[in-house]
């Protein structure tokens, strides 16, 4: 059995993970870090995920590290391209050298008389069980089961005659030309499934229970373009596509909240600009109020122009059953199929899956409050990266990576070995971290293990980049709210030396 000990450990080789340990290379010089990763390969979401025409769902000025411009003009950029950034991204910083692939972290134990968090991990290679110690666990997993999407059974689908799949397990093989194709869904993956695979498919149905808003974007942002024929250096048009595109999407979410009416007059408007005036809105025309759920966004109208064209088409039913040939609605009509989509969503969990125990007591992440968007109240040494719900995942990330950073020079520089966040009941709220404002279905299933948010700052999320800017960048690290102590670590939880540090494990 392997054992390794290093000052930091990082669950997640994805954007986040990476996101992480450049933050400690760079503002944490000293610091001695690895990275288990799961996968082959880094890149996390952007190397599981391989249907058909994967991409951003936010703008590439925001949805990049800070740190590092990405120099494409696209504004919603395609999947192997981002896992690309991220790759490139971690070669760039000498990240890469620090990640163990293959390693699935089975449970972390942080023992307040060693002061270390051990992590038990399994090679999935060789089978061989590991041992790694830290005295600092980031948990950049991300929010959602890697090993399963979230999938309805519908009734009958054993009658189907044809294949059914879920876009987190696309199957190489899987060959859509000429066939009848049926996209259960309306989120970002569906809408984003529906352009990509019309025209190599007889037909494809997007089958909607409710309709979602969509707004079409360019698909090159026009101010960079014509900044870069200028000749304006890259990594200026990145600093200004990045500002500019900050302040709109805050300015987006805040007026769908202050003014929903006006919001969605304008998104339904630019619906009907697309289809024209004879188009059935209710199949566009949502129950729910603009950014109640994630709104979805198509390059160059895509989506519009297939629907247009007769390639593609939106059906919107509830399902009653599948039949040998297709699927039933309720309301009796029944769409013909070879292959059906199920684009129904993904399930929530946190740190990969793997337990999480405090001096040999189970952590249910539900009971605890979240510090700053970051850190569990009563839980030792441990960050967890989240993302922004409402705006570009990335966007909170990194500044949630830079505060580790922050936090660990803080403790190093005063001889502190542990921080804990401690809430008072008056901080305590019932609303999950990931907020009651959004609908959505994998919002909903996600309340049952995510953490909770305070009733004020800074135990309130706020999801407003520019007051998380100020609480994690700009703001003292000394706060009320945390416990620092200085006692000594347990015999054996030495300094790492070079050696303990791992190297690339292909």
């Amino acid at each position: 059995m392997k054992q390794r000990h290093v000052d930091v450990m990082i669950l997640g080789a994805g954007l986040s993970g990476i996101s992480a340990a450049v933050h400690l290379a760079k503002g944490s010089p000293g610091t001695s870090y690895a990275i288990l990763e799961r996968r082959s390969r880094i890149g996390g979401t952007w190397d599981l995920f391989r249907y058909p025409g994967i991409r951003s769902d936010s703008d590439m000025f925001t949805f990049g590290y800070g740190f590092r411009a990405w120099h494409g003009t696209k504004i919603l950029a395609d999947g192997p391209s981002i896992r690309e950034y991220v790759q490139e991204t971690a070669d760039e910083y000498g990240i890469s050298d620090r990640i163990l692939f293959g390693r699935k972290a089975l449970k972390a134990s942080w023992s307040s008389e060693a002061g270390l968090w051990t992590v038990e991990a399994h090679d999935e290679s060789t089978g061989e069980r590991e041992i790694h110690t830290a005295r600092f666990l980031v948990n950049a997993t991300g929010y959602y089961n890697y090993d399963e999407g979230y999938r309805p059974r519908f009734a009958g689908e054993e009658k189907f005659g044809g294949t059914v799949v879920h876009p987190q397990h696309w199957p190489k093989d899987l060959d859509h030309r000429g066939k009848r194709v049926v996209v259960i869904g309306s989120g970002a993956t569906a809408i984003t499934l529906v352009p990509a695979m019309a025209g190599e498919a007889e037909h494809v149905t997007m089958l909607q229970r409710s309709p979602t808003y969509i707004m079409t974007l360019p698909t090159h942002d026009p101010v960079s373009v014509v900044l870069r024929k200028l000749r304006v250096p890259a990594p200026l048009v990145y600093k200004l596509g990045r500002a500019r595109n900050i302040a709109l999407q805050r300015g987006l979410y805040a007026l769908s909240r202050s003014a929903p009416w006006l919001m969605r007059k304008v998104l339904l408007a630019g619906v009907r600009a697309q289809l024209g005036s004879r188009t059935d809105m209710r199949h566009f025309t949502p129950t729910y109020k603009p950014w109640d759920q994630r709104l979805c966004v198509v390059p160059s109208g895509d989506l519009f122009k297939v629907l247009r064209s007769g390639e593609a088409s939106v059906v919107t039913d509830h399902i009653e059953t599948f039949t040998e040939k297709g699927i039933r609605l309720k309301s009796g009509q029944e769409i013909e199929a070879d292959i059906v989509i199920t684009a129904t969503g993904l399930q929530v969990q946190i740190a990969g899956g793997a337990e999480l125990e405090v001096d040999g007591r189970p952590v249910s992440t539900r009971d605890h409050v979240i510090y700053k968007g970051v850190l569990l109240d009563g839980i030792p040494n441990l960050a967890i990266i989240l993302g922004y719900t409402n705006a570009s995942w990335t966007l909170k990330a990194d500044m949630a990576s830079d505060y580790v950073s922050r936090l660990l020079n803080h403790m190093r520089d005063n001889g502190y070995t542990r921080v804990t966040p401690v809430a008072t009941e008056a901080d305590r709220s019932q609303e999950s971290a990931m907020g009651d404002s959004l609908s959505s279905g994998y919002i909903q299933r996600g309340d049952a293990v995510m953490p909770r948010q305070g009733t004020r700052a800074p135990w309130r999320i706020f999801n407003n980049y520019y007051r998380d800017r100020r609480a994690l960048r700009r703001s003292p690290i000394d706060d009320a709210s945390l416990h620092f102590e200085s006692r000594p670590t347990a015999t054996g939880a030495t300094e790492p030396t070079r050696a303990d540090v791992p190297t690339r494990v292909a």
